[in-house]
C-alpha cells in the first residue's frame, strides 16, 4: 500500500480519484489547493504526489519548485495532471522536477495503470 497526496482544486475529479486509488488499497491524502498541499507534505512522507497544474494559491509548478528544494522529499515521485498538454509545458513541467506528466482528460484505469508502474519503478 502506498501513501500518496492528491492535490486537485476541483472536487468532483478530487473525489473520483480518491475513490478509485482507495480501491486499489492505497493510503490517500487532499489537498484542494497548492498551500494545503505543501503543509501536507512537510508534515508527512508520501510515496507519490499527484498534482494539478491550475490550484489556487500556488500552482502545481510551483509546488512542485518548492518541494525539490526541500532536503528531505528529493526523493518523492511527483506526477503533474494537467489540461494545459501542449510540449511547452510539459517540459516547463518537467524542468521544474516533475518524474511524470499526465494529460486531462484521463481515465481512471489508465490513471490506476501509470501509477502501479510508477510505484513498481517502471516507466511510466
Amino acid at each position: 500500500m502506498a501513501k500518496i497526496l492528491l492535490a486537485e482544486d476541483e472536487e468532483v475529479l478530487r473525489m473520483l480519484v480518491v475513490d478509485t486509488l482507495e480501491d486499489e488499497g492505497h493510503d490517500i491524502d487532499e489537498a484542494c489547493d497548492g498551500e494545503e498541499a505543501l503543509e501536507m507534505i512537510k508534515q508527512n512522507d508520501y510515496d507519490l504526489i499527484l498534482l494539478d497544474y491550475m490550484m489556487p494559491i500556488y500552482t502545481g509548478l510551483e509546488v512542485i519548485q518548492q518541494v525539490r528544494q526541500m532536503p528531505d522529499k528529493k526523493h518523492v515521485k511527483i506526477m503533474m495532471l494537467s489540461a494545459k498538454s501542449q510540449q511547452a509545458d510539459q517540459q516547463r513541467v518537467i524542468g521544474a522536477g516533475a518524474d511524470y506528466f499526465m494529460a486531462k482528460p484521463y481515465s481512471p484505469l489508465e490513471l490506476v495503470q501509470r501509477i502501479e508502474a510508477i510505484l513498481h519503478g517502471e516507466d511510466a
